[in-house]
């Protein structure tokens, strides 16, 4: 059965998203496909993706753009939206062309909306597991290579947001960057010399620095591997003043225990790092 979600906030450029595509055809085509040669030039086909199990789907964007670049004349009809959840069986597609194009672009095609799709999905569990709460849950910059604006773009489609893009959009100092300037004061200082109009958000391990981010003006905490104890003990430290952020641990058995403490912000690396692609195969008729 399929259920629409909210359309996401979070989009894509098209050229990335060509660009994306361009270098995984290049990857996986190269000089030509040798093997779709050996069908007559002139066959026509008729194709249909079907998920294998529950998911959050999401790349219809990059799915459609491989056979945009392959051959315009293939055509994409589909059953789903990105964010829509899907069960087991469902079909998510279908596409019609030349039979050499859709063999060609068989397996590209299905890498990017079972990655993106695997994303979502895991994203969704995460949501729901702290829908009665306050606590928004983000991303990270643990993605796959290549893939960091697509991955994030499949979080949102999930329910989750996304922290920053990258190194150049946000300043986040963590433990070796303390450690480099010298103090915790030392880095928020440099940082706020250095880029005034940026808020700052500093990583903290135990309540002695979190005092210390405090006495320094830092604009958000991030609290490294805090027990449930312990991130009470810094919101109240912090009194409802500075944004907080917990990460490091986190999983789907202990977030809603982390979540119900009342922080802002939990950030998880697993939501692109440690996925599962989802089980999709594309059937030729």
């Amino acid at each position: 059965m399929i259920s629409n979600m909210p359309t996401p906030t979070v989009s894509v450029h098209q050229s990335d998203i060509e660009e994306s595509v361009y270098e995984a055809l290049k990857e996986d085509v190269g000089s030509g496909d040798i093997t779709a040669d050996l069908i007559p030039e002139d066959s026509f086909s008729l194709a249909t993706v079907i998920t294998r199990e529950d998911c959050v789907f999401c790349g219809m964007d990059w799915f459609e753009e491989v056979y945009q670049q392959l051959d315009e004349e293939i055509f994409v009809e589909w059953n789903v939206q990105d964010g829509d959840s899907v069960s087991a069986g469902d079909a998510i597609c279908s596409i019609s062309g030349s039979t050499r194009s859709l063999l060609t672009g068989e397996r590209t095609s299905l890498n990017f909306i079972q990655t993106l799709s695997a994303t979502a999905t895991i994203a969704k569990q995460y949501a729901d597991a702290v829908a009665d709460t306050d606590t928004i849950i983000l991303d990270t910059r643990k993605t796959v290579p290549g893939l960091r604006l697509a991955q994030k773009y499949a979080v949102s489609c999930g329910g989750c947001q996304n922290h920053r893009l990258g190194l150049y959009d946000a300043i986040l100092i963590k433990e070796n960057h303390i450690s480099a300037c010298g103090s915790i004061k030392k880095a928020i200082e440099s940082a706020r010399f250095k880029n005034p109009e940026l808020p700052i958000e500093i990583e903290v391990e135990n309540l002695g620095e979190v005092e210390q981010a405090i006495a320094a003006n830092a604009d958000r905490l991030l609290l490294d591997n805090f027990d449930t104890k312990k991130i009470r003990q810094a919101i109240k430290l912090c009194g409802n003043k500075i944004p907080l952020e917990a990460s490091g641990g986190i999983t789907l058995d202990n977030v809603h225990e982390i979540a119900q403490t009342g922080i802002d912000y939990i950030s998880v690396g697993s939501l692109t790092k440690d996925i599962r692609a989802i089980d999709l195969s594309m059937c030729i008729s």
